[in-house]
């Protein structure tokens, strides 16, 4: 087995802001397994707010003996080894589950999505996020979605109900809304709730501060749109914690450590009768194929990340009728993506 990785600044087309940080690009790491003749791709993305940075992950994946990560994979073993080298680093842990994963199928000659058991008829529209800006900016931002079958609107800040009515004088599609812990009133935010439905609503995630339980399940109790836990949940033990405060979780790749993880609270989450969300951070299409080769099992999706971006390394996979397209290829279905991912120079 041999790994090689790289650095990559991933351009946004447009400054994302959400209720507590701003930015306008994401460090990346590219990360390459190679294994008989095979190459499987993976990547993290480290948004700033998540603790960690191109110097965290170079000295994480130095810390890896390939040795470990032996063919036929034990993704538990692995997966226990990862985190036996560090008690975080979720997203760096995914960049080599997801690569793992990407050579499986290769070695296999089956898709990922096939692998975990998914059926692309199942597939849910991905929404097209918005982030918070003044009305003018945003208005051209809802412009450049058209098109999409749903879109996920920022909220947190003092024009919430400006944004929305904004985006309900240009479109009618259903809309999620993202507050990124940005309420702290739980009255207002009951009261802002109803008014959200009446405008077509159909998800809030993590209204108040993850740290506060009792202030979210009391939201969660008396909604009338379902509410996602976000940054609430991370990992697998953090889904059970999540019952009885949301009615759902959404789960990341760059949070759950990778794919093998992210199956394991979907099934967990469906034991406990939560709904589920599969999002992403700013990404390429190399972890938006591998959460949608999950896509299927969940309620709901989120995998904007190259629809957001001004220079994906990679080809965008298709869509149609705002659904990511499952093609039968072995692996993620990177199609055409060798030539593109060794142009960065590993």
């Amino acid at each position: 087995m041999k790994l090689t990785f790289t650095p990559f600044e991933l351009q946004l087309k447009h400054r994302f802001t959400i209720a507590k940080f701003s930015r306008t690009a994401t460090p990346l790491m590219l990360v390459q397994l190679e294994h008989e003749g095979h190459i499987g791709y993976g990547e993290a993305s480290m948004v700033p707010y998540m603790g960690e940075s191109v110097e965290t992950a170079t000295d994480f994946l130095n810390k890896i003996d390939v040795n470990e990560l032996k063919y036929r994979f034990n993704y538990a073993e692995i997966m226990a080894y990862l985190d036996s080298l560090a008690p975080d680093n979720p997203a760096i842990k995914a960049a080599i589950d997801i690569a793992l994963h990407d050579l499986e199928g290769k070695l296999l000659n089956q898709p990922c999505w096939q692998l975990l058991g998914s059926n692309p008829e199942l597939m849910p529209v991905t929404s097209y996020t918005i982030g918070i800006d003044t009305p003018e900016i945003f208005a051209q931002k809802v412009h450049d979605a058209a098109g999409y079958k749903a879109i996920k609107i920022k909220l947190g800040s003092d024009n919430d109900k400006k944004l929305i009515e904004t985006v309900r004088s240009i479109t009618q599609v259903p809309l999620y809304v993202d507050a990124n812990q940005g309420w702290s009133n739980r009255e207002q935010s009951l009261d802002l709730i109803y008014w959200l439905y009446e405008q077509g609503v159909q998800l809030i995630e993590q209204p108040m501060v993850k740290t506060d339980p009792d202030s979210n399940a009391w939201l969660t109790a008396r909604s009338p749109i379902p509410i996602v836990g976000d940054e609430a949940v991370q990992r697998l033990a953090d889904v059970e914690r999540a019952s009885g405060v949301y009615h759902g979780i959404n789960i990341k790749l760059m949070k759950s450590a990778g794919m093998y993880e992210a199956k394991l609270m979907i099934d967990k989450a469906r034991q406990l009768g939560l709904k589920i969300l599969i999002g992403c951070m700013s990404e390429t299409s190399c972890a938006t194929l591998a959460a949608a080769a999950l896509a299927p099992q969940c309620d709901w999706a989120d995998l904007d990340g190259p629809l957001l971006t001004s220079n994906n390394p990679f080809n965008i996979p298709d869509m149609e009728d705002g659904k990511w397209v499952l093609i039968d290829m072995a692996g993620l279905g990177l199609v055409d993506m060798e030539h593109s991912f060794n142009n960065i120079v590993l």
